[in-house]
């Protein structure tokens, strides 16, 4: 495979404007392993091979589990996965597929026990990013296996 072109060289503005975005979800303090499973799951439904080598390649260098990672597109059969990790594993699938599966009040009241309303914007935010860095990388074909993980800052 072959990208159709480098997006950050075309049009470096909105890689910037991008890179502001997550460097604001990043810097929430929502736990990072939450971020990497959020970015999976929403790559998973998008098809975005480019995120996810790339995110599952960040989440095993933060020390998450093969196990989990392996199973996240059936979180909810498998009982790796925090109450409060189930409730935004759902919401990222209502909100990556908005049109078709709105947030419920229900599933709004079980995240609300387990973030505040400033989490709740926050993963809003995080959700949004990833659907984002997404479009734009099936769009531009980035080609997954070409991404190298920073190593830990420590």
């Amino acid at each position: 495979m072959k990208a159709r072109f480098l997006y950050s060289q075309v049009e470096p503005e909105s890689v910037r404007v991008m890179r502001e975005l997550q460097s604001y979800v990043d810097r929430s303090g929502l736990d990072p392993k939450l971020l990497e499973l959020i970015k999976i799951r929403a790559s998973q439904i998008n098809g975005c091979a480019y995120c996810l080598d790339m995110h599952t390649k960040d989440a095993r260098a933060q020390g998450e589990t093969e196990e989990r990672i392996h199973l996240l597109s059936a979180w909810r059969e498998a009982p790796f996965y925090s109450d409060g990790e189930r409730a935004a594993l759902e919401f990222t699938e209502a909100l990556t597929l908005i049109a078709t599966q709105r947030v419920s009040n229900d599933l709004y009241e079980r995240l609300r026990v387990h973030f505040t309303a400033a989490q709740y914007v926050q993963l809003i935010m995080a959700i949004n990013v990833i659907n984002n860095w997404n479009r734009l990388a099936i769009a531009t074909g980035a080609v997954a296996g070409t991404y190298r993980p920073e190593p830990l800052k420590t």
